[in-house]
């Protein structure tokens, strides 16, 4: 097959595809609509987020035989449209799923020990023991919406923490865990979204589920920005209905992921970077070392089942 690489992926991938004697391409620098007008020559595509393939692109690939994301969720792909082409789409949610699990635990422990800010302090000549007293994880009761690779490999980091779990994913009949949101609404401290971004899960975290919860809660996402509704979080942790957030990513993200737009700073934005209950990082939750390589070894080997030789 012609297959080509529309975002960088570890070179393993590529290497292993030419070894089978696949002509493997590189368009990193190319615009989208460049690409249009050369996408017929190709039957594989491998992309993480640069930009929406969306039913235009695909009418262009004509002798498209797969897509393939390296990364997690397929929301900037038409599966629907794709795969009524014949086309094989999948994604590499399996390489992430170990970093997402410890990012977020990694994120939680440091926002309830005040390690962000006590670190600057140190650095600033100030020495605040009582100031910095943290909070201990155990006990608590932590809900994990979405059950799939991310949330069950949450949980399984969370063992040894002395924390209940509570599971709930509509699509999935039965997982360890499993719950039903009135129980999470009851009992949960913690709540951590491992959703994908469908049009249900758009603006899932909103004043009314922010406000079913019985007790003030703690949020953690690192699933998809547009999963939760800044504003309505913002409001939130204003009033103490929400007692602090972990965002590795932000509804003002591009859809490359690899910057925020400039709507982006607004003042809940602004508020989110000045709070003191609030950790952030740069959608990398599943951006290690490891799972850069594990990622390629994901879609080569569902390439591999795909299209054996």
């Amino acid at each position: 097959m012609k297959i080509l690489f529309i975002d960088t992926v570890h070179h393993l991938l590529k290497q292993e595809l030419e070894k089978e004697n696949h002509i493997c391409d590189t368009a990193y620098n190319k615009s989208k609509t460049e690409i249009e007008q050369i996408i017929s020559n190709y039957q594989g595509i491998i992309i993480r987020s640069r930009f929406k393939i969306d039913k235009q692109f695909i009418d262009c690939g004509s002798n498209l035989k797969f897509i393939a994301r390296a990364g997690s969720g397929l929301e900037n792909i038409d599966v629907d449209y794709a795969e009524n082409k014949n086309i094989h789409c999948y994604n590499a949610a399996e390489g992430n799923r170990q970093a997402v699990a410890e990012h977020a635990l990694g994120m939680l422990l440091s926002l309830f020990n005040n390690l962000n800010r006590a670190d600057q302090e140190v650095r600033n000549g100030v020495w605040e023991r009582e100031g910095n007293r943290g909070i201990e994880l155990a006990g608590k009761t932590i809900a994990i919406i979405g059950y799939g690779n991310n949330g069950s490999a949450f949980a399984e980091v969370l063992k040894g923490f002395n924390v209940k779990i509570l599971a709930y994913d509509k699509y999935l009949k039965n997982y360890q865990y499993k719950s039903t949101m009135g129980s999470i609404y009851k009992e949960t401290d913690i709540v951590s979204l491992h959703t994908p971004l469908t049009d249900e899960t758009t603006y899932l975290v909103d004043d009314n589920f922010i406000n079913s919860f019985e007790k003030d809660i703690y949020l953690i996402n690192t699933a998809r920005g547009k999963c939760t509704n800044t504003k309505d979080l913002v409001a939130a942790l204003e009033n103490g209905k929400i007692k602090g957030a972990c965002l590795d990513v932000l509804e003002y993200e591009k859809t490359s992921f690899e910057n925020l737009s400039q709507e982006g700073f607004t003042n809940n934005m602004q508020y989110l970077m000045n709070s003191k209950n609030t950790i952030l990082s740069p959608h990398v939750a599943g951006w290690t070392t490891e799972s850069n390589v594990k990622i390629a070894e994901v879609l080569l080997n569902k390439f591999i089942y795909d299209f054996p030789q």
